[in-house]
């Protein structure tokens, strides 16, 4: 009896902190989204409405109901995932790091490092690696950015010969891939490589190592007026 009475407290310290959640994305939403109450409430309302009106017809109402009421509120769901996705996507365009937040929540299948280049004008380049290959991905001005895909390619065409390797920089300019659509972009390509010829890939990257791990942190605050070295490597 008292497992029980402490999971059902757990259940609902849980449960107040997910409706918190979803309350906030609602609201970060709504920011920049002021019409979202509005889209998910008309969908909800049209296709319940619509799995009723079947139900009349057919002579089956209750049940068409409850079966409208589950797809409505799914369906609600899933646009205001959509939208509250692309909220956060436009809140995020343009900000140092952007890219790297989309490509930790790519999904399964797939390993990133972020920052694995960087130059003194804080341009980056990123790196993932799935069935597709590795992709880089940089950010910053196109044409700074260029160079640092170009040397980061080259490095790595020592280690990884026999994996393709595809570039993006991310922007709203020609030959850019807009933020919002980098993820899409990725999980488009075609999948040429084994889940085994993924992993041993990912370990030469890693023993290579990257920017981030080669770079010296010193201990305790950082020295006062440091900068970044010419070529942005730091050994």
């Amino acid at each position: 009896m008292a497992r029980k009475a402490h999971s059902d407290s757990g259940d609902a310290a849980a449960n107040p902190g997910r409706l918190k959640q979803i309350a906030l994305t609602y609201k970060m939403t709504r920011r920049s989204d002021p019409k979202v109450g509005l889209v998910i409430a008309g969908v909800g309302i049209v296709v319940f409405g619509v799995l009723l009106a079947i139900g009349f017809l057919i002579g089956h109402p209750v049940y068409l109901g409850i079966l409208g009421f589950l797809l409505a509120f799914l369906a609600a769901a899933i646009v205001f995932g959509r939208r509250a996705e692309r909220a956060a996507f436009g809140q995020m365009e343009g900000q140092p790091g952007a890219a790297a937040a989309v490509l930790q929540n790519i999904g399964r299948g797939w390993t990133s490092t972020p920052a694995v280049a960087m130059n003194r004008s804080q341009d980056v380049v990123h790196r993932a690696i799935g069935r597709p290959g590795i992709v880089l991905i940089g950010e910053g001005n196109p044409n700074r950015v260029k160079s640092l895909l170009a040397a980061e390619k080259k490095r790595m065409a020592r280690i990884v010969v026999d994996v393709p390797v595809h570039d993006f920089v991310v922007g709203d300019g020609e030959d850019q891939v807009p933020l919002k659509k980098l993820r899409t972009t990725m999980l488009k390509l075609p999948r040429v490589l084994t889940a085994a010829q993924v992993t041993a890939a990912s370990d030469r990257l890693r023993a290579m190592g990257d920017m981030m791990s080669n770079m010296p942190v010193p201990k305790g605050p950082l020295p006062k007026g440091m900068r970044m070295p010419r070529g942005g490597r730091m050994r």
